[in-house]
C-alpha cells in the first residue's frame, strides 16, 4: 500500500457533522506557561512534562463533592491514552488512530476522524495496541497511527491537513506514542522493536506541511554506512560500543514513548528503547555497551545534532528501556538550585540528571531491584549482580521486563516538591538456554525475536502488585506509598489543589492527598480506569477527565494476573469520563465484571499432537490473547470463544481478517494445518481450566 493510496483512503473518511470555532494559536509561549491551568495543551500539559496543573477549585476540602459531569462512549479498541484540552475543547486520540473533538463542558462530540489504520496496518497490527496521545500546534491536531503515519488535522472540523509515512510500511515499526510539538516542528518516533529487526530513530517534521526537517538514528547501521548519525564526532563512540553483526537484527533503541523539549536550552531529550535482540550473544557477542540504547539522549532541537547522553542500562539484556517520563524541574540540592531531569527508568532506578551537561546527580532504587547492586556515581554505571546476565543459567530477577515504573506517566508537584510515580513489584525469570546464538533464526512479530526462552504459560493472579509512590528527589527517599490492586495502574496527575489523581484496574478512580497519600475520594467507573488523567477549566469551572475501558497492552496480556478483574472487550465500554464539583450526570448502564467461562464443547475431540503444535503457534497470539490463553481485556478469551469450534469461522477471522476493523489483524500465512493446531490447543486449555474448577480465576 503506497502512501498516496493511504492518504486518499483516509481523506474520504470525513468527520462527523458540526464544527467549532478556531482555538487560539498554540505556540511555544503557551506550551511553556506553567501558570495557566485552564488548558492541557500537551501530553504532559507543558514542556516540562510534569503532568501537573495549578488549578485548585477541586482541592483537599472540596474533592468530596466531585461527581460525574458527563461521559462519552468511544467506538475504539483501546482507550488507554492522554487527552488534551484546548480552549474549551477536549481532543482525544484513541484506538489505532481515531481522533475526537469533544465539547469540554457538555461532552458533545464535535467531530471524529478515523485514519483507517486497521485497513492499512497489515502485520503491524499484531504488535501495536493503539496510540497513547496526541499533540497540538497552531490550529492543528497531530497524531501518529499504528501503521506508522503522522497526520495533521485541522482543529476546527477534523479535516486532514497533511499526512506523511514515517516508517517503512513493510516492516514491524508501529506508532503508539504521542508526538511532541515545539518551534514549529512535530517530532515522532516509533515502537515495535521487541518483535522485529528495527533501528530506532526520531524524526522532526515541519508542522505546517509535514516536510521532514531532520532525523536522528539511535544506533549505528552497518559499518561504513553509518547514515543518520547527526555528527561525525559521534561515530567512533558508536562503533566502539557494538560488536558482531548487530545491524542484521536492527539493534533496537526505538523511541516509542518519552520525548521532552527543554526551551531553556533549545534541546530535545529522547528516551530510547532496549537493545535488540535482548540476547547480547546474538546482537553484540564480543561485548560493548550498545549505544545509544536504554539511554537519555539530548539533541539540538533545531538540527537534531547530538549534544550529550546518559545510558541507564549499558549492554541491556532485560528489556530495561529508558523510554519513561523525563520530567524537567529546578530543585535545590546542597544549597544550590539545579536544573534537573527526573527519570524513573524501567530498570528500577530513579535518576536525577543535570540537564545542562547530562551528568548524573543521583540514582536510587525506586522498588525491589536485584539485577544490580547500585549505580556507581563516579562512573554512572550500574554494578551488575553476579549471574544477572544469565550467561550460564536462567536468573530470577526484580524487576520483570514490565519494570518498576513503565510508560504510565509520573507527575511532579512544585507545590510539594514530590514526584508521584506509578510503580510495580513483579519479578521475572530471564534465560536463553537452548537458543543457538550462532544460527539464530527468529520468528518475527512474536516474543521469540527477543532471543530468549519465551513460554506461553499462565501468570498467577498473585504474581505482582502495584503502588503509587511519592518520591522526594532532594532527600532521595520515598515519602509515602499506597499499594494499589493488580499490576495495571494508570498514570498520575498532580494539582494545585493538593491532590494526586490516579485510576486503577479494578475500576476505581482515586484522588489522594499529595502530602501524605490519604485516599480522599474515589469513583467506581464500572471498568478499568487506566488512562492518564488531565484537568482544565471552562468559564471558571474546573473539570477532570480520564479514559476508561478494558485493559490493553502488555499488562493486559499476563494471563490470570490481568484477567482477575473480569473485563471483557466485547462487553465493557471504552469511555471518556469527565468530573466536576456537584456534577449531576449518571454513568450509563455498565455490565458487571464478566470473567470468561471456558466452553466445554464435549463433541470436540482433542488431538494431543495437534495441541502440542498449537502451543508453539500460539506465540503469534500471546501478546493480545494472554499468557496461558487467559485474556486480560485486550482481546477475547479464546478458551471461551465459540468461533474456535468452527474451522470455517476461525479461518475467516484469523487468516482472512474479517474482524480487522476491531483490531484483529489477518494472518494470511497461517495454513489450515496451523489453524487447526491452534484450535486443538485452545480446546485443550479450555478443558484444563474447567477441570481446575475455574474460568479465568
Amino acid at each position: 500500500m503506497t502512501l498516496k493510496k493511504i492518504t486518499l483512503a483516509v481523506v474520504t473518511t470525513m468527520a462527523l457533522s458540526g464544527s467549532i470555532g478556531f482555538a487560539q494559536s498554540v505556540n511555544n509561549q503557551r506550551l511553556a506557561d506553567e501558570r495557566d491551568g485552564s488548558n492541557w495543551l500537551a501530553y504532559g500539559r507543558t514542556f516540562s512534562e510534569g503532568h501537573y496543573s495549578p488549578l485548585d477549585e477541586i482541592n483537599t476540602n472540596t474533592v468530596g463533592r466531585l461527581q460525574l459531569a458527563w461521559s462519552l462512549d468511544l467506538d475504539v479498541t483501546n482507550s488507554i491514552t492522554t487527552p488534551l484540552a484546548v480552549d474549551g475543547v477536549v481532543y482525544l486520540g484513541a484506538g489505532h488512530g481515531i481522533i475526537h473533538a469533544v465539547d469540554g463542558k457538555t461532552g458533545k462530540l464535535l467531530w471524529r476522524y478515523d485514519a483507517k489504520a486497521t485497513e492499512f496496518g497489515g502485520t503491524k497490527m499484531r504488535v501495536g495496541w493503539g496510540i497513547k496521545g496526541i499533540a497540538f500546534w497552531d490550529n492543528k491536531v497531530y497524531a501518529g497511527t499504528t501503521d506508522g503515519r503522522l497526520i495533521a488535522l485541522n482543529a476546527r472540523d477534523g479535516s486532514l491537513a497533511w499526512s506523511v509515512q514515517t516508517v517503512d510500511p513493510a516492516n514491524g515499526a508501529v506508532i503508539t506514542g504521542a508526538p511532541r510539538a515545539f518551534n514549529g516542528k512535530i517530532v515522532i518516533g516509533f515502537g515495535g522493536g521487541d518483535f522485529s529487526p528495527l533501528r530506532g530513530y526520531v524524526t522532526a517534521y515541519d508542522a505546517n506541511d509535514g516536510k521532514q526537517l531532520w532525523r536522528f538514528y539511535v544506533v549505528p547501521g552497518k559499518p561504513q554506512t553509518l547514515d543518520g548519525v547527526a555528527s561525525d564526532s559521534v561515530i567512533p563512540m558508536l562503533e566502539d560500543s557494538w560488536s558482531g553483526q548487530w545491524w542484521k537484527y536492527g539493534g533496537g533503541g526505538v523511541v516509542w514513548n518519552a520525548m521532552t523539549y527543554d526551551p531553556e536550552f533549545d534541546r530535545l531529550y529522547i528516551g530510547t528503547g532496549n537493545a535488540l535482540p535482548y540476547n547480547a550473544k546474538i546482537r553484540s557477542p564480543d561485548g560493548g555497551d550498545n549505544l545509544f540504547t536504554a539511554s537519555v539522549v539530548a539533541l539540538d532541537a533545531d538540527t537534531g545534532e547530538y549534544v550529550w547522553h546518559y545510558q541507564t542500562t549499558p549492554r541491556d539484556v532485560w528489556d530495561y528501556d529508558s523510554t519513561n517520563d523525563m520530567t524537567l524541574a529546578t530543585i535545590r540540592i546542597d544549597g544550590q538550585d539545579r536544573k534537573v531531569m527526573l527519570h524513573a527508568a524501567k530498570n528500577g532506578f530513579i535518576y536525577a540528571i543535570d540537564r545542562t551537561n547530562g551528568k548524573l546527580i543521583s540514582a536510587e532504587k525506586l522498588g525491589t531491584v536485584t539485577w544490580a547492586e547500585r549505580v556507581d556515581l563516579t562512573t554512572g554505571k550500574p554494578v551488575v549482580a553476579e549471574g544477572a546476565r544469565y550467561e550460564d543459567k536462567p536468573a530470577f530477577l526484580y524487576p520483570s521486563f514490565q519494570a518498576v515504573h513503565h510508560w504510565l506517566p509520573q507527575s511532579f508537584s512544585p507545590r510539594t516538591g514530590l514526584l508521584y510515580v506509578p510503580a510495580l513489584e513483579m519479578p521475572s525469570e530471564f534465560g536463553a538456554e537452548g537458543v543457538d546464538a550462532e544460527n539464530w533464526s527468529p520468528r518475527q512479530l512474536t516474543p521469540q525475536y527477543t532471543g530468549l526462552n519465551i513460554g506461553v504459560g499462565d501468570v498467577p493472579r498473585d504474581a505482582g502488585y502495584s503502588l503509587l509512590k511519592a518520591w522526594d528527589p532532594v532527600a532521595k527517599k520515598i515519602v509515602w506509598e499506597v499499594e494499589t490492586p493488580g499490576i495495571s495502574n494508570g498514570g498520575s496527575m498532580a494539582t494545585g489543589g493538593g491532590l494526586v489523581f490516579q485510576g486503577l484496574a479494578d475500576g476505581y478512580f482515586h484522588a489522594y492527598s499529595a502530602t501524605d497519600g490519604k485516599d480522599l475520594w474515589s469513583y467506581y467507573a464500572g471498568v478499568a480506569v487506566t488512562g492518564v488523567p488531565i484537568t482544565y477549566s471552562v468559564d471558571g469551572k474546573q473539570y477532570v477527565t480520564i479514559t476508561s475501558g478494558p485493559l490493553n497492552g502488555a499488562t493486559g496480556g499476563f494471563g490470570s494476573v490481568s484477567a482477575r478483574w473480569g473485563w471483557d472487550p466485547r462487553v465493557h465500554p471504552r469511555r471518556l469520563l469527565t468530573f466536576e464539583l456537584d456534577g449531576t450526570a449518571e454513568l450509563p448502564a455498565t455490565p458487571p465484571p464478566t470473567p470468561a467461562l471456558p466452553l466445554d464443547a464435549p463433541s470436540f475431540v482433542i488431538d494431543e499432537g495437534k495441541a502440542k503444535q498449537g502451543e508453539s503457534e500460539y506465540l503469534e497470539c500471546v501478546l493480545c490473547h494472554g499468557m496461558g490463553v487467559v485474556a486480560g481485556g485486550g482481546a477475547v478469551d479464546l478458551r471461551a470463544s465459540p468461533v474456535v469450534l468452527s474451522m470455517e469461522a476461525f479461518t475467516r477471522v484469523v487468516r482472512d481478517g474479517s474482524l480487522r476493523d476491531r483490531g484483529m489483524p489477518p494472518f494470511p500465512e497461517f495454513t489450515d494445518e496451523r489453524l487447526d493446531a491452534l484450535r486443538h490447543f485452545f480446546r485443550q486449555k479450555a478443558r484444563e481450566s474447567l477441570a481446575a474448577g475455574a474460568g479465568t480465576q
